[in-house]
């Protein structure tokens, strides 16, 4: 694998390997693009099968933080870092503690937070070590209810778009996934009038949306068969596949879950049908945009104002897909690289 054919393709600026052998520690840092701002991403702890399959997945999620950033209207750029290795390790302070160190020596173009197989007490021993790290412990606190609203407001632009008004009521919304977004989704859209039809791995999860939002329980498989005006995907990505399209039965796809497209021909495929698809880190920014508010000194109703305006956003985001012929994913990405463009072609003062 060539390193700097793999980090041109898209565009990156910069890939840092970061060794420490006293405790074992391997990490990747990506930085895709600071054209807006500082580059935000999560760090990943993962046993991957490889290195290459490391820095492969670091460059393809920092790339995706660019976008939701700068689709969103922040500020900031896009990065993510990886560590390789058994995220069910006991060696949690040297090996974060190592990882800090390495972010505090780009000092500031990259900040770090908690992702897949990492957690707050993570942060707290990387925040040893740097400040450029969010999403501590007493800080912006719990993501989930306003992604949740971002979810929630942007299924409504779908819904105006699409069934031409964006009033929830007494449409069936289908939602694989209740857990701390889902059950925060759910609740706002019972709290509309919306029928809720609901799925997830955990029974219990399951019974405490039927319970509070008289929601009705299906089975895993089930769900992507229920004729529905909208699927809402809120757990696990590439629910979009080859064997969920030969039996999908909706006007509209918009969920919190992350890669909700197996493949970019899906996206084609729903297009085709004539079915609306929010692209996924469009409408589930509101996660980021927490973060940036924790960065910005935001109140959380601030924070919550901005994931609310995920409605205008999508609308202006379907109104580009119709008018150009677009399937929406790409819609997403012309946003999206405009904002950068044109913020990136503005010249600087002297202060």
């Amino acid at each position: 694998m060539d390193l700097f054919e793999l980090v041109d393709e898209h565009g990156h600026e910069q890939l840092v390997l970061c060794n420490e052998p006293s405790c074992g520690y391997r990490g990747i840092i990506a930085i895709h693009n600071t054209v807006l701002g500082p580059a935000l991403g999560g760090t990943r702890f993962w046993h991957y099968g490889s290195s290459d399959e490391a820095i492969v997945d670091a460059l393809r999620l920092a790339r995706g933080m660019t976008y939701k950033a700068a689709v969103a209207g922040l500020n900031l750029g896009g990065g993510k870092s990886v560590i390789i290795g058994d995220n069910r390790t006991t060696r949690r302070e040297e090996i974060f503690r190592a990882h800090g160190r390495f972010v505090e020596t780009l000092k500031g173009r990259y900040i770090t937070a908690e992702d897949v197989g990492t957690s707050v007490d993570d942060m707290e021993y990387v925040a040893m070590e740097t400040e450029h790290v969010t999403g501590r412990a007493g800080t912006s606190g719990d993501p989930s209810p306003v992604t949740a609203y971002g979810v929630y407001r942007g299924i409504k632009a779908a819904a105006r778009h699409k069934l031409g008004s964006d009033d929830l009521a007494g449409i069936t919304v289908t939602v694989q996934g209740v857990g701390h977004v889902g059950y925060y989704l759910c609740q706002n859209l019972a709290g509309e009038g919306a029928r809720l039809v609901v799925t997830d791995i955990d029974p219990d999860r399951v019974q405490k949306v039927v319970h509070d939002f008289g929601a009705t329980a299906v089975g895993p498989d089930e769900i992507y068969s229920v004729p529905a005006d909208v699927y809402a995907p809120s757990a696990l990505g590439a629910t979009i596949n080859d064997q969920t399209l030969k039996v999908l039965n909706v006007k509209i796809v918009a969920g919190a879950a992350n890669n909700v497209l197996a493949e970019e021909r899906h996206g084609d495929e729903l297009h085709r049908r004539g079915v609306l698809y929010a692209p996924d880190y469009v409408i589930n920014a509101g996660g980021l945009i927490n973060v940036c508010g924790e960065l910005n000194g935001w109140t959380p109703e601030r924070s919550m104002r901005k994931a609310g305006d995920i409605y205008n956003t999508l609308l202006r985001l379907f109104e580009l897909s119709e008018a150009e012929g677009l399937p929406t994913y790409q819609a997403a990405d012309r946003l999206a690289e405009d904002r950068i463009s044109k913020v990136g072609a503005l010249q600087r003062t002297w202060v």
